[in-house]
């Protein structure tokens, strides 16, 4: 007859080999997270060829956790792996955006539709940074298409109202996107307004000098 002290022996080496798989997937999934952001950071930097080797590494970290669901969907599903598919799907959307202007689907990527969703809203304040940083350079034009990208993603997602029930998080998300293109409108149109008033001023003095010549002609 098997003892207690033989049950609970076996019990708990099971419960240090499950917990030695789970810190292996949580750090996998920490790393799948922390590639997506630093992917992020290269696509502002114009080193795509850089990020989508960093991105190419997490798909193939994010494969074999998916694998692993199979036998430890309790482990995957902690909520953890969501946060880290919602960034790889961010950088995802944001590079293939910005090389070829178009929305990158769930299915390319391979990542569930609602952290697709939570991903795509967080590209709004990637884009207030090219935005800032076009402003910067004093490219208006180009900080309006940002602006109106940005508009777009909020107006979409706004208006899958059923999207709020089904998918925890997106209401907040949104809130705060909506205050990003609030803010990110009145900077372009302070940038906008300060630029027209320039040319307005140098065409003035262009004015002003050209009046000057012409009366010390008369003078002569």
């Amino acid at each position: 007859m098997t003892t207690l002290k033989a049950i609970l022996k076996r019990i708990r080496q099971e419960l240090k080999g499950k917990e030695k798989i789970r810190e292996r997937i949580q750090e996998d999934m920490r790393k799948v997270a922390s590639i997506s952001k630093q992917a992020i950071l290269f696509i502002h930097q114009r080193k795509f060829r850089e990020a989508k080797r960093l991105l190419t590494k997490a798909k193939e970290i994010i494969s074999r956790l998916n694998e692993m669901e199979k036998e430890h969907p309790d482990i995957i599903h902690g909520g953890l792996f969501n946060v880290a598919l919602q960034e790889y799907a961010e950088a995802n959307i944001f590079l293939t955006l910005i090389e070829e202007n178009r929305f990158i689907t769930p299915a390319e990527i391979n990542v569930p539709s609602m952290d697709y969703i939570l991903g795509l809203a967080d590209v709004i304040g990637e884009y207030r940074r090219l935005a800032l940083d076009a402003l910067r350079e004093g490219d208006v034009k180009k900080s309006e298409e940002c602006l109106r990208l940005m508009d777009e993603i909020y107006t979409e997602l706004m208006a899958m109202d059923e999207a709020y029930m089904l998918v925890p998080g997106l209401r907040r998300k949104c809130d705060i996107a909506r205050k990003i293109i609030e803010t990110t409108r009145g900077d372009v149109t302070h940038e906008a307004r300060r630029q027209s008033l320039e040319k307005h001023m140098r065409r003035l003095e262009k004015l002003e000098k050209r009046f000057e010549g012409l009366e010390k002609g008369k003078a002569r």
